[in-house]
């Protein structure tokens, strides 16, 4: 069997809502084995960049953010929306200094994901920064109220691990950091 197997055949597609950040549509879709009908909801979203930004002195910079889906603060990893076109590099690198006030260091790519590619049009583009230096006041957007902290990589992994940090996106990331250097204290 092939993935041509599997795929649906999509037909018309539907607007939904715009929600500013997201906008949703719906498309008609065949079944490959029994050409019966099925309607898709889909949420067509930007990509998101994730940063994990180590410092000078090895230590990775977090946020402290409420976030109202769970109605708690979330400890998490800057990141935020790619505008239009923009590369994740360079939303990786403003986000950060936004969200933080650290600029600099080294950056490359640690890999992409699909946050829920059931739903989700978006890519998650997860940036590793090493060697950056706060040398600015954060900016955060109106909508952000923002308490920037560090840890160390150990202390990551036990925060990880205990569930104090459980966003699925920023949990992604830290994924693609293990998977790259097979073990998160080697960084």
């Amino acid at each position: 069997m092939t993935d041509d197997d599997l795929r649906w055949r999509l037909g018309a597609r539907f607007p939904g809502h715009d929600y500013r950040i997201f906008r949703t549509h719906f498309v008609e879709a065949e079944n490959p084995r029994t050409g019966t009908s099925k309607r898709f909801s889909l949420i067509e979203s930007v990509d998101w960049v994730n940063v994990i930004a180590l410092t000078t002195d090895d230590r990775v910079v977090l946020v402290r953010q409420y976030r109202a889906g769970v109605d708690r603060v979330c400890l998490e990893i800057p990141g935020g929306m790619v505008d239009a076109g923009e590369t994740a590099r360079a939303a990786g690198i403003r986000e950060l200094r936004e969200e933080t006030g650290y600029t600099g260091g080294t950056w490359q790519e640690l890999g992409t994901s699909s946050p829920n590619p059931a739903i989700q049009s978006n890519r998650l583009i997860t940036m590793l920064a090493v060697g950056v230096e706060r040398t600015e006041d954060p900016e955060p957007d109106e909508g952000e109220v923002i308490e920037v902290e560090t840890a160390t990589l150990p202390d990551v992994q036990h925060k990880l691990r205990t569930g104090e940090i459980d966003h699925a996106l920023v949990i992604v990331a830290f994924g693609h950091l293990a998977f790259r250097v097979g073990n998160l204290r080697a960084i």
